[in-house]
């Protein structure tokens, strides 16, 4: 006879109980700390808001992953919870149960609700369950103001209910409830609007911040200082800034974006990507870095010489891991700055993204050498750029010797193009049958994948769906 699933009980459990919500309510405080898992999924699902409200003052875990199990998020549940909240909070001393500490309104922790309900009876991670023992030692901490965590995406004009009714109750409880949030998203946001809901937050919670706006300089130098208070962020993106010609006359606005960066004691990663946002000011932006970055992108900008030389100078990028220039011209480049920056990253880059540079053969023949000398390296990209057939299978051949490459996108060689700079299928298969034939000559096992596109003089920003050339 087959013996029934003990966590399924649980659920049919929770489910009987919740056929009469007074009953339930009042039956809290002797129910088992694994039905209330259950317990509160059902009553989430069924919209017992009562049952809820009860439910957060006994919650017998440090944290409620509410946000794992909102697809989208629900205002009428939210009420509910943060009624029981305010319940909670204007007790002087916690219900001697109640372990409650962090509200987590983040599209996360649906394991936390797998393991409890049953769906993974056999496979609750040890790491997991070691989580819940942290959180229960945690208890015995100092009380301590409520966190609560969200994920702060704005990329409308106005604020959705659901985020207006959450602020809005943090700024009426400051004193006793902490708005967290680990990553920052700015899309498109009145920067009025930005400066308002980031008041209410606890910005040195903010681990990630991309801000995709289109922003003049001034615009962005008003935000700079509260970047500068986010001095745990780890991962900074920066998009789609404007530079008016009288702002390029003018540095302050360059000096109070840059100076921040003298805050950020934990950034690690680091994309730019702004017209002539950086031109001829890079050295400010690198001076003001306090520690070495993991990844760094400078993409579709315009650097001058200095800049690339700063940046071949900077003692912060010599452990890089990641580096994408993509987007910059290096055609008018002196020649030795390129190779310079690689050799400076050689021994720790693992991913070089070298897409639309305008990198033809001369160029490219000065970075062999240096590229030969990257060992860790995993991934190259060469994309966009215009090589013949001839500096292709030297490439091949100085990079031959690198243990880890797997992954390297090239363009289809000139070979393949008419003079009218038009595909030729019949071309392009005789370079891939000569590309094989070197991959055979050197005799170790690749991939190699050839994009025909985008094309520096037709202007297309996308590419084909590249075709490997396998060597096993």
């Amino acid at each position: 006879m087959k013996t029934s699933n003990p966590l399924r009980l649980l659920d049919l459990a929770g489910m009987s109980l919740l056929r009469d919500e007074a009953s339930t309510i009042t039956a809290l405080k002797d129910l088992p700390t694994e039905l209330f898992p259950p317990v509160f999924m059902e009553a989430f699902y069924g919209r017992y808001s009562e049952t809820l409200k009860a439910m957060v003052q006994a919650w017998p875990f440090v944290r409620l992953p509410l946000g794992g199990l909102m697809k989208v998020p629900h205002l009428g549940t939210l009420q509910a919870v943060l009624a029981g909240l305010d319940i909670l909070l204007a007790q002087k001393d916690h219900p001697r149960r109640c372990k409650l500490r962090v509200l987590d309104l983040r599209n996360t922790s649906q394991d936390f609700w797998r393991m409890w309900s049953g769906y993974r009876v056999h496979g609750c991670s040890s790491s997991l369950m070691a989580q819940v023992a942290e959180d229960r030692s945690r208890t015995k901490q100092p009380r301590a103001p409520l966190e609560v965590f969200i994920e702060l995406h704005l990329k409308e004009r106005t604020l959705d209910g659901f985020l207006t009714y959450l602020i809005r109750w943090v700024e009426q409880r400051k004193a006793s409830v902490h708005l967290c949030c680990k990553k920052l998203r700015v899309l498109s946001f009145p920067m009025e609007n930005i400066m308002k809901v980031l008041s209410m937050v606890q910005l040195d919670c903010i681990q990630e911040v991309q801000g995709n706006c289109p922003w003049h300089l001034s615009t962005l130098a008003v935000f700079a200082p509260l970047l500068g208070q986010m001095n745990k962020v780890q991962r900074l993106l920066l998009s789609h800034i404007h530079v008016s010609a009288l702002e390029r006359q003018e540095q302050q606005h360059v000096v109070q974006i840059t100076s921040q960066f003298l805050r950020l004691h934990h950034l690690r990663d680091l994309h730019v990507e702004s017209h002539s946002f950086l031109e001829g000011c890079l050295d400010q932006m690198l001076r003001c870095l306090t520690t070495p970055l993991d990844n760094l992108a400078i993409t579709h900008c315009l650097l001058s010489d200095s800049d690339l030389s700063h940046l071949s100078q900077c003692p912060n990028i010599s452990q890089l891991k990641g580096l994408d220039l993509s987007g910059i011209t290096l055609t008018y480049s002196s020649p030795e700055l390129l190779p310079v920056l690689l050799e400076k990253v050689a021994a720790t880059l693992q991913e070089l993204y070298l897409e639309q540079c305008g990198i033809m053969d001369s160029h490219l023949e000065t970075i062999l050498q240096p590229l030969s000398h990257c060992s860790q390296l995993m991934f190259f990209s060469l994309r966009g750029n215009l090589i013949s057939m001839a500096v292709m299978e030297k490439l091949l051949r100085h990079t031959s010797g690198l243990p880890s490459l797997s992954q390297e996108l090239y363009p289809v060689p000139q070979e393949s193009y008419s003079s009218q700079r038009i595909l030729q299928p019949g071309r392009l298969a005789q370079c891939r049958a000569e590309l094989f034939e070197v991959l055979r000559v050197l005799g170790h096992p690749r991939i190699i994948w050839i994009s025909s596109s985008p094309c520096l003089h037709c202007g297309d920003n996308t590419f084909s769906h590249p075709q490997p050339i396998i060597y096993r």
